[in-house]
């Protein structure tokens, strides 16, 4: 079993940043992945970002590419998303999740372990 927890999220203008946590704890094996998704009001949740529990590939949806960035902190068992640039479209809850795949997956239903979500909100 796997839990995750996320915090970070909150209120900024367009263009501004953002630091997303997500910290893992219980059996989590360094050849699972976690992911990013968000989800606003009548929509699915969409692909954030995702990579490998340890390892330096990480992909990015189009949308946020060049934007956000994943870094790590092993010695918490954190990994961080770094927001910049933010635009309104970029609101909504985000979610991070652990899956058993080794393979990073964009596939939402290959998660496993989500977290409560934390909000973020961008203003115009």
């Amino acid at each position: 079993q796997v839990q995750v927890v996320e915090s970070g999220g909150g209120l900024v203008q367009a263009g501004g940043s953002l630091r997303l946590s997500c910290t893992a704890s219980g059996r989590m094996f360094s050849t699972y992945t976690m992911g990013w998704f968000r989800q606003t009001p009548g929509k699915e949740r969409e692909f954030v970002t995702c990579f490998r529990w340890t390892g330096n590939i990480t992909y990015y949806a189009e949308s946020v590419k060049g934007r956000f960035t994943v870094s790590r902190d092993n010695a918490r068992n954190t990994r961080y998303l770094q927001m910049n640039n933010l635009r309104p479209e970029d609101t909504g809850v985000y979610y991070c999740a652990v899956s058993f795949s080794s393979v990073p997956t964009s596939d939402r239903a290959r998660y496993r372990f989500w977290g409560q979500g934390t909000q973020v909100t961008v203003s115009a």
